[in-house]
């Protein structure tokens, strides 16, 4: 393993992350008092799914590729109907003026959160399938690590928002996540 192999990792885990660090974002201004174990567990959530897709995703490329690239036209659809869920969710329960424990991420949110952002990375499997399983394994954990620092700099950055924003808060993080669903799907969809 060299220094590229590094750096490739690494830039595919910034990339990766950026959905992350938006629903990150939106979680922070959802719950602008989120405790530090929380923000650590919430981007570790996140870390976790977008480092293990793509190591699923390898071990489907060298194993069942015929149905994984079956599998792979509905992805997109599937973290569109997640994301639109959560968002739309969000949405109304600020719209309604709920209390803060409406809005607050339970792990119901976050692990379908984690998993609607990620699921994308699927496709990554494809990128790496020339390393073999240990390089593969460390791609992963660099991409997880890097997805980790940005979604805990998302929820550092919503949070700060958030408490100038009360109210709004949710409604402002529900369009967020509305439109990371509706990008996923268009690229997905439409880009590919």
């Amino acid at each position: 393993m060299d220094t590229l192999f590094f750096l490739n990792s690494m830039l595919l885990g910034v990339g990766l992350a950026m959905d992350a660090f938006s629903v990150s974002l939106a979680n922070g201004l959802g719950e602008p008092k989120m405790r530090k174990f929380k923000m650590t567990a919430t981007a570790g959530t996140f870390g976790f799914f977008q480092g293990l897709m793509p190591l699923i995703g390898w071990i489907c490329v060298h194993t069942i590729i015929t149905y994984f690239t079956r599998v792979q036209k509905v992805i997109p659809v599937i973290a569109l109907i997640l994301l639109l869920y959560i968002g739309i969710n969000l949405l109304v329960e600020g719209i309604r003026g709920s209390d803060g424990d409406a809005i607050r991420l339970t792990p119901k949110k976050l692990l379908l959160q984690g998993i609607a952002t990620s699921i994308d990375a699927l496709s990554v499997g494809f990128t790496i399938a020339d390393h073999n399983g240990a390089m593969a394994f460390v791609s992963a954990l660099i991409i997880a690590s890097v997805t980790f620092i940005i979604s805990f700099v998302g929820i550092l950055i919503g949070r700060r928002f958030g408490q100038g924003l009360a109210g709004r808060a949710s409604i402002l993080g529900g369009v967020i996540l509305v439109c990371i669903g509706v990008e996923i799907f268009v690229k997905g969809v439409f880009l590919q």
